[in-house]
């Protein structure tokens, strides 16, 4: 975000605005209004740990946005940017985000700020052990009423150690591993959730496709192949949305923009091959395959089809909206578009689909990695082989009846009973698409009163009215 800007709104402020201007389109009131507006609590914690022969003091947050479904959810991010503003503006994001995709859970967030790449790796695991060790005594971290994720600097490694923390305090807690997803298969995980929000960040676009009427809106046809995509950031989210949408969609991946420049080629950068650059270099620079642009954020005024911002809140704004060149923006960050930018966007007739569904695939199969952790039984594995036999039983009597063969290269594809990584695809599918269609039907029936009706005004809406429902029901 610019810091020269005056007219500018923080983050927080410009998910207020958001929030407000749907708001006045609903049959609300205002004291309900602003219960679900506001964070209902935020914790800030200060805590040394002796590192290098000296106490370093570190500063985190854990913020409770909505406890109209418990237990609340919500990342955990390491980064020096890390605010209480931030983190009460994420938190917010997260009860508007499990709303719309209906998941049973409240809105949070939290935060360490920190630089993890300052760090050694033993000197980490200290360091997150002891911030969760403050959040766990507080029930800031508790399958039943908190439980985080990982976010931007954080992964698989700090959720174990948290789950890890977490038991050896409640060393009776049956349900321990639930306290916290995004951990690794060995210990509570659920496969796909790594790439998850990259994955629904895909069906996301996939549904959009499927609508030419939504198409049209946006000035696009026909399907993704082809379409020209430029990807700020790539992160976990970032890398693995245009990993699919290159490899599974047939997409043209023209701009990558990462902390040390852009690269661009308008015939297609391989995705793998950049990724494999950045590991063995640290960045993009010297990519051969590829224009290095210094300044990465020009890439973000370059023409294309489809514009994916994966990274960092704020990257589109006031003194840049005018020169963004897109038909279509999917917010696979949390917040990429501020308010003021939105607005310019709408009048030039962007379409934008909105944080808030776009980047829920993490969220949603972490749900389904809770839900696991409760059943403690993993997805598939009592009705896999029942499912195979049936098929193959099928099978059996087509061949019988037709005294025909069935295909050998369909026969594996058929007889295949779903293992737990397909039925989570499958499950983050449905839910996209469940989301989606609720969205874009408020967005139809308004934009005939009003043109300038959005996608995104359309979530909030429908998010808050669930929000409001439940608290309702709870008597308010």
């Amino acid at each position: 975000m610019s810091q020269s800007s005056k007219k500018e709104p923080s983050f927080r402020k410009s998910v207020d605005i958001l929030f407000d201007r749907a708001v006045r389109q609903m049959n609300i009131s205002q004291g309900l209004a602003n219960k679900i507006k506001v964070c209902n609590s935020t914790y800030t914690v200060r805590f040394g740990v002796k590192l290098r022969g000296e106490i370093h003091t570190f500063t985190g947050y854990r913020s409770v946005h909505s406890e109209h479904a418990e237990p609340v959810k919500g990342g955990i991010r390491y980064s020096m940017g890390v605010s209480q503003d931030e983190v009460e503006a994420l938190a917010a994001l997260m009860t508007y985000k499990c709303a719309i995709v209906e998941v049973p859970f409240g809105g949070s967030k939290g935060g360490l700020r920190i630089n993890p790449k300052e760090w050694d790796e033993d000197e980490l695991e200290r360091i997150t052990r002891r911030f969760s060790y403050e959040l766990i005594k507080r029930d800031l971290i508790n399958p039943s009423q908190n439980v985080p994720a990982p976010d931007m600097g954080t992964g698989e490694r700090e959720m174990a150690w948290i789950a890890d923390q977490y038991h050896r305090m409640n060393t009776t807690d049956i349900d321990a591993r639930a306290c916290v997803t995004g951990k690794p298969l060995n210990a509570g995980g659920i496969r796909g959730r790594t790439e998850a929000t990259g994955r629904g960040v895909q069906y996301a676009l996939r549904d959009f496709f499927r609508h030419p009427a939504d198409l049209k809106i946006a000035g696009l046809e026909g399907k993704l192949a082809g379409k020209r995509i430029i990807v700020q950031g790539l992160g976990n989210v970032g890398y693995h949305a245009a990993k699919f949408l290159q490899e599974e969609d047939d997409a043209l991946i023209t701009g990558v923009i990462e902390f040390d420049g852009g690269i661009y080629n308008p015939n297609g950068i391989d995705i793998e091959t950049l990724r494999h650059h950045m590991n063995e270099h640290g960045g993009v620079k010297e990519f051969p395959h590829g224009k290095h642009f210094e300044n990465g954020a020009v890439l973000l005024e370059q023409e294309c089809d489809i514009l994916i911002p994966a990274a960092l809140e704020g990257v589109i704004n006031l003194e840049n909206a005018d020169r963004v060149k897109t038909k279509l923006i999917i917010e696979a960050a949390n917040g990429p578009v501020t308010a003021g930018a939105d607005e310019i966007l709408r009048k030039k007739g962007v379409v934008i689909i909105p944080d808030m569904y776009a980047n829920a695939g993490g969220v949603t199969v972490s749900y389904f990695e809770w839900v696991k952790n409760l059943s403690h039984i993993r997805f598939g594995r009592m009705q896999r082989r029942q499912e195979e036999a049936r098929q193959q039983l099928i099978i059996e009597a087509l061949e019988k009846m037709t005294g025909r063969e069935f295909p050998d290269e369909l026969k594996g594809a058929f007889v295949s009973g779903a293992d737990e990584l397909t039925l989570v695809r499958s499950g983050l599918d449905d839910t996209m698409r469940g989301a989606y269609a609720s969205m874009r039907e408020k967005w139809h029936v308004k934009r005939s009163d009003d043109p300038d009706f959005d996608l995104r005004t359309a979530a909030y809406m429908i998010s808050i009215q669930r929000v409001a429902d439940s608290y309702r029901a709870l008597g308010l």
